[in-house]
């Protein structure tokens, strides 16, 4: 009875109004009201609409792969700091997640900006001869967005590692298993819960962050939540903005499913 206040607040202040929200994507007005896909299919019938999801899907999947690979190593050599020592390296990981979104992509424009250091250090070296383009490219988005989200993938692998115990891999690697067999066959198996959250939490931060999408990006790179913006303030519509919302949580719960899945497969090999 304890639940019933919070489940009711939850069910009356988020659930239904989402569950409207994305109802409304499937309505069709003409030539009679009804319910369909036909806003899906003239949404995916625009070359701009589908350039701007393949792009979104590209960029969060790319985030992930490499957030993943940065995250293992940096989480193996976490949990074997000293215990005395590793609070203040779980600070130091945190640390970025407690600055504003917004700042830490300023940074970004003021590092690729045309008289910025990345250029200066290109042109002092000799490796282009004016300053490049680098702000408002996909590079920059990516880049932006990785170093936005690596900590929850981070955070996640190193709550997985912590549980693994060491003596684990010690014996596989006793027993002959070289380096890629102990990490291939012992440790990612075991840490995989840790992947699927990791993974799960990046993907979604990439599709929906708008900030440093709409800096790094501009107005020539667009993403889904860049769009969907777009289509409320500018064009107000909200029809398309609906059908953009349903694709968003119809990605993150296919990723989700598709890490899981990944997961179950690997556990009964």
């Amino acid at each position: 009875m304890l639940v019933m206040p919070a489940l009711i607040f939850t069910v009356v202040c988020f659930l239904l109004p989402v569950l409207a929200l994305l109802l409304e994507a499937f309505r069709v007005d003409a030539p009679a009201a009804h319910w369909g896909l036909g806003r899906f299919a003239d949404f995916f019938a625009e070359p701009l609409n589908r350039q701007v999801f393949l792009r979104t899907l590209r960029i969060a999947a790319l985030v992930t792969l490499v957030s993943a690979l940065l995250s293992y190593p940096a989480a193996q050599a976490i949990v074997r700091v000293a215990p005395r020592y590793r609070g203040m390296v779980l600070g130091m990981m945190i640390l970025p997640l407690m600055v504003s979104p917004i700042a830490r992509t300023y940074a970004w424009i003021v590092l690729f900006g045309r008289n910025g250091a990345i250029n200066s250090v290109l042109l002092s070296l000799g490796l282009a001869d004016e300053p490049q383009r680098l702000l408002f490219s996909e590079m920059a988005v990516f880049v932006g967005l990785l170093q936005l989200l690596l900590p929850l993938m981070l955070m996640s692998l190193v709550s997985s590692m912590e549980n693994l115990s060491r003596d684990i891999t010690l014996a596989a690697s006793t027993l002959g298993a070289n380096a890629w067999q102990v990490f291939t066959r012992v440790t990612l198996p075991l840490t995989q819960e840790g992947l699927i959250v990791g993974g799960t939490l990046v993907f979604t931060g990439c599709v929906t962050a708008y900030v440093t999408p709409a800096l790094l990006g501009g107005p020539k790179v667009l993403m889904l939540e860049t769009l969907l913006y777009q289509k409320v303030s500018v064009e107000s519509d909200f029809g398309t903005a609906n059908v953009i919302a349903v694709i968003l949580v119809l990605m993150t719960l296919a990723v989700n499913a598709g890490l899981k899945r990944i997961s179950s497969s690997r556990s009964t090999v």
